[in-house]
């Protein structure tokens, strides 16, 4: 009964055992630190354009409500942000586009259902 339970033992209890010796784990350590610091990189730049896109929105939004205007904005139609002269900063919005008068065009915006401005890329 002796013997059987030395069979059962998972370390050698005598010299000539066979020799047992830990996995080398270091190689899949090292593998698995560079796989997972590659994926917080990635999501860490994810995230920094979100952020940025994010500020830009904020930026784009707080001018365009800061502007002039005296007509009350339709959700969903485009207007377009002039500054007044290259010496007064001030802004307005306008529903004429850049290419019929002569202002100094800023961008052109749409106001979306949740009342945020979204700027319209130039194409």
């Amino acid at each position: 009964m002796k013997d059987k339970k030395k069979s059962l033992l998972r370390y050698a209890d005598n010299v000539a055992s066979p020799v047992i010796k830990p996995e080398d784990v270091k190689a899949w350590e090292t593998d698995s630190i560079k796989s997972v610091n590659r994926h917080f990189n990635q999501r860490f730049e994810e995230i920094k354009k979100e952020y940025t896109k994010l500020i830009d929105e904020f930026k784009w939004n707080e001018l365009v409500y800061k502007s002039k205007y005296t007509f009350k904005p339709v959700q969903g139609k485009m207007y377009h942000l002039y500054q007044k002269n290259d010496d007064n900063k001030d802004l307005f919005l306008s529903l004429i586009g850049p290419d019929e008068w002569d202002m100094l065009f800023i961008g052109s915006f749409k106001l979306l259902s949740n009342n945020k401005w979204e700027k319209i890329e130039d194409e």
